[in-house]
């Protein structure tokens, strides 16, 4: 069986909107204003990269990604890792021709089969709606989290608003570092 990772930078306050200053977004680019940067707090950012066997995305963050990490040198194994793209309507055609394989899966049902499958972890990035899809239908495996000592107020979330059960995590990982952001690392307890 695959792990789905959720793999997000987050405010303090639960919004994961425009963290790399995607337009739109009052505050886009918040993970990188007025924060000292601190390369010790990335380091989990290369890790996910190099555990990752495959990255899940959805169909906003698919389209804006495909049309900017094929150029960037510092993400050559996300670049050549199989994609799996959760849309209803993201057409074959509209696939990025130079970002690697990469499979439209349909519905949840298509991700949960896709977890029974053999194969490594499966890393999930931006995509706030898919996230909050996947958490509520019980899907996620993990969340790494790097949190940032920002509050954004309004703003697309990690996690949605809907009425649900209790889902209780395990700390697997944490650390603090100079800037204020803070790793934390939390599998699912089924």
């Amino acid at each position: 069986m695959r792990t789905l990772i959720t793999a997000a930078f987050v405010s303090l306050d639960g919004v994961v909107d425009s963290p790399g200053g995607e337009p739109g977004y009052r505050n886009s680019g918040w993970t990188f204003k007025d924060i000292e940067f601190d390369e010790a707090a990335y380091e989990l950012k290369g890790r996910e990269q190099e555990e990752s066997s495959a990255m899940m995305l959805g169909r906003v963050s698919y389209q804006a990604f495909s049309a900017a990490w094929p150029s960037h040198p510092e993400f050559p194994k996300y670049n050549a890792m199989p994609k799996y793209v959760v849309s209803t309507s993201l057409k074959d055609d509209e696939l990025a021709t130079n970002w690697g394989d990469t499979t439209i899966l349909r519905s949840l049902d298509d991700v949960a089969a896709l977890k029974e499958t053999e194969g490594g972890p499966i890393t999930i990035h931006g995509s706030s709606t898919l996230n909050q899809n996947l958490a509520d239908a019980g899907l996620i495996d993990q969340y790494s989290l790097l949190v940032f000592p920002v509050l954004l107020g309004a703003g697309k979330r990690l996690f949605s608003g809907s009425d649900k059960d209790k889902q209780s995590l395990e700390l697997v990982d944490q650390a603090s570092y100079s800037n204020g952001i803070q790793k934390l690392v939390y599998d699912v307890i089924r």
